[in-house]
């Protein structure tokens, strides 16, 4: 990214109340957990593993598209098992190698001292989610956690926490890959991307974020614009 600049996009602000958060690339960093326990699963069955840099393109994502496109495998059953021994390793250890980006916990703190109710949307599953905040000691700032399952995608997390009176079209997605903003978009509500994660600026930005951070300490700007909504263009820091 350069010098350290990042372009926040900021147009007049309707107060926000509820900010949900994705989990991987966003809030920690899963690779190395991720992708040894997607290598365990591999070998068990004979496939070759992968170096852990061409695995990150898979974070984000379902599990079962992921080994679709690594084995090529279309069998529900076969994905099904490939992804019951990744979560083997994943329970025991994968998990506790997540690390948290630095400045994200103070991130959260702020924007709860500011009034804004926090939520977690994540392809894992709820239990692994809820083992990582906790382990972080970062679950107090969250209202609810989203997690996901084979064949459960995004858009239909969202939906379901729209349905339960979770979120309403005031919410505002952020996420690190196109399937956060994409997800965000196909139930009305607004989106932001980060740029510390596993997705590109250009994929993103593809996807009219409506905002773009570039590190953490970033999205403290959520509150400021909450308690002081403002209009303007473009905001470039170095």
């Amino acid at each position: 990214m350069g010098a350290r600049t990042f372009h926040l996009l900021m147009v007049r602000m309707v107060e926000r109340v509820i900010v949900l958060f994705d989990l991987d690339g966003t809030l920690s960093d899963p690779l190395p957990g991720i992708a040894r326990s997607i290598n365990y699963a591999l070998s068990q069955f004979g496939y070759p593993e992968r170096d852990p840099s061409d695995l990150a393109v898979h974070i984000g994502p379902p599990l079962d598209e992921t080994f679709r496109s690594l084995t090529g495998v279309r069998s529900a059953a076969d994905v099904a098992a490939l992804v019951a021994r990744y979560r083997e390793r994943y329970a025991a250890i994968g998990y506790s190698e997540n690390v948290l980006y630095p400045g994200i916990s103070d991130a959260l703190e702020v924007l709860a001292a500011a009034g804004i109710s926090l939520g977690l949307c994540t392809s894992k599953r709820a239990d692994f989610a809820e083992k990582i905040l906790d382990m972080f000691a970062i679950r107090s700032h969250f209202r609810f956690v989203s997690g996901g399952d084979i064949g459960i995608e995004k858009t239909q997390q969202i939906a379901a926490l729209a349905a339960e009176g979770l979120i309403d079209p005031t919410t505002l997605m952020v996420g690190d890959r196109a399937v956060d903003l994409v997800a965000a978009h196909r139930n009305g509500l607004q989106a932001a991307g980060v740029l510390w994660g596993y997705g590109s600026r250009a994929e993103l930005a593809a996807h009219r974020p409506r905002y773009l951070f570039s590190s953490p300490a970033d999205l403290r700007t959520l509150a400021d614009a909450k308690r002081r909504p403002e209009s303007g263009a473009e905001r470039s820091r170095t």
